[in-house]
């Protein structure tokens, strides 16, 4: 049985186009690459021939990825009870300041971005809290308390 795999609109949109990329451009570039490196001659010694079998084989290898993805994909919905969803950006404060948030699925995590994971320590206590509620989450620098401000 698979588990479905929550991702935000936007998310779901961008792996889709990345999926298109790859199949319908990426995919024939790389065994046009292929076709000409082998109709240069012997391929054991030939650098072009190497470098496009290694793209073509991370191209197919993404594209299974992304394959597997896209069939368990499922579009998170904001719930009505005003608590925390995939797709919502929470501002909490912790530690004398105020951070925000924005909760995504595994694949669109980008903490540089605070794009968390809803299945990260922080996304998961996170879901299902409203405003007011605080959470505990152990970091490596010991246990930080955050306490939900805003939701949106």
């Amino acid at each position: 049985m698979t588990a479905d795999l929550y991702l935000t609109k936007e998310g779901l949109e961008k792996l889709k186009g990345e999926f298109a990329v790859l199949l319908e451009s990426k995919r024939p570039e790389v065994a046009k690459r292929i076709k000409s490196a082998r109709d240069m001659g012997d391929t054991s010694e030939n650098a072009e021939y190497v470098a496009a079998r290694e793209e073509q084989a991370f191209v197919e290898g993404r594209i299974s990825e992304l394959s597997d993805i896209l069939k368990k994909a499922k579009v998170s919905v904001k719930t009505s009870n005003g608590s925390v969803f995939v797709g919502a950006t929470v501002t909490v404060h912790v530690d004398g300041g105020n951070e925000t948030f924005y909760i995504v699925g595994a694949p669109e995590a980008d903490p540089s971005k605070n794009k968390i994971s809803h299945e990260s320590p922080l996304g998961s206590s996170l879901l299902g809290k409203k405003v007011g509620e605080k959470i505990s989450v152990d970091a490596p620098i010991g246990k930080l308390i955050y306490t939900i401000l805003k939701i949106e």
